[in-house]
């Protein structure tokens, strides 16, 4: 029945729970969740004299502040469909992810304003022309469906053409309650949000904050010394982070300590270094590792602190609310230690991509990646969709830049591979075949791409060749291109 997939407006309900509990912090400001609502409630009040409407598409880009998070809200109030922009990607890619979303209207934070020239303007405001609208009267939406898309986050796809994941309500209820089932919750807990609010990882971030009735500090910037002055003061108990975030924390915490109520790190994003791991575990840093992707609405695997060193690789179990099985193609369920692909099923998974079919209901969820379980269940990953490069915590799809750096007339040939980092874990690099009698110009090739790539697909190396290494059937062998 109908009435079974509905739930009350989760703000309504947070604010009829604990209207004066802090709700957010930002910039040293404090907004209980009564606060929060008021400010929400009017921006939806202007937001509703551009016609939004339940279902309408909205795509938003901005950046970590309090602007940003109560625009986010106040579309979820009208019961729009939420569009994520990633601020770090070029005016080219997201049009490309406008057009596909078939959005009705855009709103942008005018610090992007360069990458919004070719966006339609009878469709684009600024959040500051949002500020200047009157208000008009309009009724929050009373019930959330829980099967109605509520945002879409675009993911690169293996192809090069970026696909957009379909989130539900039901989604990211799930993925709240996999999440307290693992971590659980205290009456103390404040989770630290420096990670993009326009990821899975921020996003679920500010869900989780209304379902527990929990403050969110908010930083716009990653900055260690701020971060580690909350952690040490007791003021957060929680932080999201990638590898390269934990490195510069504990670099930066020198001989310090966490408050005893700090109770995890919460690291995803890719592998962490054994090294690292060890300090973590001397300074008793709680570092909680994980697995998870936009299409499963953040983790759904997760290996806690206090096996962390007996298990160093690992992903962990999957969370309460996850079946995870390793299995190859057209084959059984592979036996411990056996290499296979990953398959989840879970309610916090997507139910596909805009513009693609639905998954089937009761599938399992092909992630692409390749892993084995131990003998005691442990999931280890062994390599992201075979050639993804993480960096810093953002995946980066080799053929998305080969495609583009084949635009250029004087490339032939193009293999672009992780290469080990020790900041960023990973980072592109390229090997280039050039046409014949074409000169070599790095410089000239980095320029064209960069009117294409965001800054972190860019290639941080290039290296010429005469030909690209391949096996007896033609097929181009790149582990022999990835150096360590």
């Amino acid at each position: 029945m109908k009435g079974e997939t509905m739930m009350e407006n989760w703000l309504t309900k947070r604010v009829l729970l604990s209207p004066h509990k802090p709700a957010l912090v930002f910039d040293n400001k404090t907004l209980t969740f009564g606060e929060l609502q008021k400010d929400v409630l009017q921006t939806a009040a202007k937001l509703k004299t551009l016609g939004i409407e339940e279902m309408t598409k909205v795509a938003i880009l901005g950046k970590n502040n309090a602007t940003f998070y109560v625009l986010i809200l106040a579309l979820q109030q009208l019961g729009a469909t939420i569009i994520f922009l990633n601020n770090r990607l070029t005016t080219r890619e997201l049009s490309y992810q406008i057009e596909d979303a078939k959005c009705q209207l855009i709103l942008y934070d005018s610090t992007y304003s360069a990458k919004t020239k070719d966006f339609p303007k009878e469709q684009t405001y600024s959040f500051g022309q949002i500020e200047t609208l009157t208000p008009m009267d309009f009724q929050p939406v009373l019930t959330f469906d829980l099967n109605q898309v509520t945002t879409i986050m675009y993911t690169s796809g293996t192809t090069g053409r970026p696909k957009g994941v379909q989130q539900t309500f039901n989604n990211h209820w799930w993925s709240a309650v996999g999440s307290a089932l693992n971590l659980g919750l205290s009456d103390k807990d404040s989770w630290l949000c420096a990670v993009p609010l326009f990821h899975i990882s921020g996003f679920s971030i500010m869900m989780r904050s209304l379902i527990y009735g929990m403050p969110v500090y908010l930083m716009e910037h990653f900055e260690a010394p701020t971060i580690n002055h909350y952690l040490k003061n007791g003021e957060c108990t929680i932080i999201s982070v990638v590898s390269v975030m934990l490195k510069r924390l504990v670099a930066d915490l020198e001989e310090a300590h966490y408050h005893p109520d700090f109770r995890c790190m919460l690291l995803g994003g890719g592998p962490i270094d054994p090294q690292t791991l060890e300090t973590c575990v001397k300074k008793e840093i709680p570092v909680i590792q994980s697995y998870g992707m936009t299409e499963t609405a953040s983790q759904v695997v997760a290996l806690n602190s206090q096996v962390a060193t007996a298990k160093i690789g690992s992903s962990g179990l999957p969370l309460f609310p996850v079946e995870l099985k390793i299995s190859k193609e057209g084959a059984e369920i592979c036996a411990p230690y056996e290499k296979g692909e990953i398959y989840l099923k879970a309610p916090n998974i997507t139910i596909g991509y805009l513009n693609q079919p639905e998954f089937p209901l009761d599938s399992w969820f092909k992630t692409g990646d390749i892993g084995y379980l131990d003998d005691e269940g442990y999931l280890f990953v062994v390599d992201r969709l075979k050639d993804l490069i993480i960096s810093g915590g953002e995946n980066i799809y080799p053929s998305e830049i080969e495609h583009c750096l084949l635009e250029h007339p004087a490339i032939k040939e193009v293999v672009v591979v992780g290469e080990e980092d020790q900041i960023w874990d990973q980072i592109p690099v390229a090997y280039l075949v050039f046409e014949k009698d074409q000169l070599v110009d790095f410089t000239k090739i980095q320029e064209f791409c960069q009117e294409k790539l965001a800054s972190y697909k860019l290639p941080k190396k290039y290296y010429e060749l005469s030909e690209l290494p391949r096996n007896a059937a033609g097929k181009i062998m790149r582990h022999q291109l990835i150096k360590k």
